[in-house]
């Protein structure tokens, strides 16, 4: 149990320290969704009606629905990036040594996935921050409800991360790989509209957008911060979560995984 809480407490260390000295990319992941927040919902405010849907008691204003979608791609860009670092050092060779460890596999993978979520969250945490100076402020208790949901996500997110992490054994494929899964992803959600919205131009585009893990993520945390549960969304990301890691276990595993020819 100290050898395991150990290598917990280094990694987290390190991956702290990586982020420090990584100032760019602190800014990179607060300018992109204060970009939307000021400048594209500015131009889809007139665009995009809204009318009175859960978790919203009255109408509301653009800035404040995209929110929390917003809050959602600071997570997903942070697993990728999260993803990107992980193929850097196995490319560097620190990844296999940390994996000969005598320590689980899984665990030096799960403490990966802590050490990076625990960064989304202090960048959300920051973004809502400024979203607060904004004009754009959530009940004071969503503040604090919020914290649940955005590590139960920030867990799927980073652990989807890690399983693409397991197919890219060269980092020239990463950004092919990564713009595949980032932009659908994200784009086919709820992040900057309701599905109510989407139905309007296509049922099929709409059930895509249901069936995305990170919509159920976006809506996760979007009730969160009106402090309300939304227990199906947690279940459903749970579930993702829980696949995602699976598959990334897998994944790394020489004998069977992506990377066995790697060894």
């Amino acid at each position: 149990m100290n050898a395991a809480l150990t290598a917990l407490r280094a990694i987290v260390t390190r991956e702290a320290l990586r982020f420090v000295r990584q100032r760019g990319r602190f800014i990179a992941a607060l300018v992109r969704p204060l970009v939307w927040l000021m400048v594209f919902a500015a131009g889809f405010r007139a665009a995009l009606g809204l009318s009175i849907t859960p978790p919203y008691q009255t109408y509301i204003q653009y800035e404040t629905y995209i929110v929390p979608g917003l809050c959602g791609m600071i997570l997903l860009f942070n697993g990728m990036q999260s993803s990107l670092s992980l193929v850097y050092d196995r490319e560097m060779g620190s990844m296999r040594l940390l994996l000969t460890s005598p320590l689980p596999r899984w665990w030096l993978l799960f403490c990966r996935l802590v050490a990076s979520t625990a960064i989304s969250v202090l960048q959300v945490y920051t973004f809502l921050a400024v979203a607060w100076l904004y004009g754009i402020q959530m009940p004071t208790l969503g503040y604090l409800a919020v914290l649940p949901a955005l590590v139960v996500a920030g867990i799927m997110l980073g652990a989807l991360g890690l399983a693409l992490s397991s197919l890219i054994k060269q980092l020239e494929n990463f950004a092919g790989i990564m713009n595949f899964v980032i932009f659908p992803m994200f784009f086919l959600s709820t992040a900057l509209y309701p599905l109510w919205k989407m139905a309007e131009s296509s049922t099929l585009l709409r059930d895509i957008c249901a069936a995305n893990p990170f919509t159920r993520a976006v809506e996760m945390i979007r009730f969160a911060l009106y402090a309300e549960p939304n227990w199906p969304a947690l279940g459903w990301t749970v579930l993702a979560g829980l696949f995602f890691l699976a598959l990334a276990l897998w994944g790394y595993d020489p004998a069977r995984g992506f990377l066995r020819r790697k060894g």
